[in-house]
């Protein structure tokens, strides 16, 4: 067996000596690490008889414990050494002015939705919401859309494994328009809101994504109050506030709908350039929107009758309008979440009027 005294001596003065924490996990590793003096120590033990071999093992122990206590002692003095030190070298003068942190920004769909609720709202629409998974009835049969549609098929739409109470199938909604029938299908009218949402569809390219943004308007009162007039004013409305421009070209062609007749689809006049689509410039036209008078099929599947109420919808994609009004060339940034994407066309959300920090500065 080693001199356990001159050992305990040794190490103890080493202890005493070291000051940095690389020379007290050194120490440990000479000691107790796998090859150290004392786990060679205990392993000798072993060759003792029994009475020999109970007096050095209680030795041996006594001394690991007086080891252990003497390293971390003299760990922590190190430690608050290096604190203090840190302290002094990083002290930081809380009077002196901070650099400017970054700050989040409004993504240009969030953006959009606010503006087109606020323009709505100005002209009497509240706002109506709907579950993203919806019944094929809502979905399609109450909005007057025939079995053989191609809309219907599983190329078209997302559906799920799990069916609706009455059996029928369960699917991601591909428009807002079943929040148009659970709100007329809820209360009777007059009925004047707007259903902003995501919805799902089984496409993607440059132009479309499987998930997007729609925001449809529907307005129901009695048969001699609401008619084709206030449908055509309402769009005309919407559109020049939106784009900023009184004088912007817009035009109703004639189309068709399952859910609405007469329907049509909403022109407004730009002017189309290498650098992209300028709004409201030029001889050429481009299409934003749908709309139409609600088809009477539509009204009875939702139980309101049509020989006294009829009213007029209409619907647009979100991301068209984000793309168009803010120039953002490929619809499938909106969803990359690119911070620098979002810092270039996001927007502050707590500046006046939504300005962008180019604005502010």
């Amino acid at each position: 067996m080693i001199n356990i005294q001159a050992l305990e001596n040794e190490i103890l003065n080493s202890i005493q000596v070291a000051d940095t924490l690389e020379a007290i996990e050194a120490i440990r590793l000479d000691v107790v690490g796998k090859n150290g003096k004392l786990t060679q120590a205990m392993k000798n033990l072993a060759q003792l008889s029994p009475d020999e071999k109970r007096q050095a093992g209680q030795t041996l122990n006594s001394f690991r414990d007086r080891f252990t206590t003497s390293l971390q002692e003299k760990k922590s003095q190190i430690e608050l050494v290096l604190l203090e030190s840190q302290l002094q070298n990083e002290r930081v003068d809380v009077t002196l002015p901070v650099d400017g942190a970054a700050s989040g920004h409004l993504h240009p769909i969030t953006r959009v939705i606010d503006e087109v609720t606020q323009i709505f709202a100005q002209m009497g629409f509240c706002v109506a919401e709907g579950p993203d998974i919806e019944t094929d009835h809502n979905n399609f049969t109450a909005l007057n859309i025939p079995e053989t549609h191609p809309a219907r098929q599983m190329h078209d739409t997302f559906y799920l494994k799990s069916t609706s109470e009455d059996g029928s199938p369960l699917l991601l909604r591909t428009h807002t328009s079943p929040v148009q029938v659970r709100t007329m299908m809820g209360q009777q009218p007059p009925i004047k809101i707007i259903a902003p949402g995501r919805t799902y569809r089984c496409d993607s390219d440059q132009t479309h994504t499987p998930m997007f943004h729609q925001i449809e308007g529907l307005y129901i009162d009695l048969a001699e109050k609401v008619h084709m007039g206030h449908l055509k004013s309402c769009i005309e409305t919407f559109c020049r506030t939106f784009f900023d421009s009184s004088t912007l070209p817009i035009r109703f062609r004639p189309s068709f709908f399952p859910f609405t007749e007469p329907s049509a689809e909403i022109d407004i006049g730009c002017k189309r350039t290498k650098e992209g689509i300028q709004i409201g410039a030029g001889n050429d036209w481009l299409e934003i929107m749908g709309c139409g008078m609600v088809h009477p099929n539509v009204l009875k599947n939702c139980g309101i009758d049509p020989e006294i109420y009829q009213g007029f919808a209409f619907g647009m994609g979100v991301e068209r309008l984000a793309m168009l009004k803010y120039n953002i060339p490929d619809l499938r940034t909106f969803f990359e979440g690119d911070s620098k994407w979002i810092q270039h066309y996001g927007f502050f959300p707590f500046a006046t009027g939504y300005r962008t920090q180019e604005d502010v500065a």
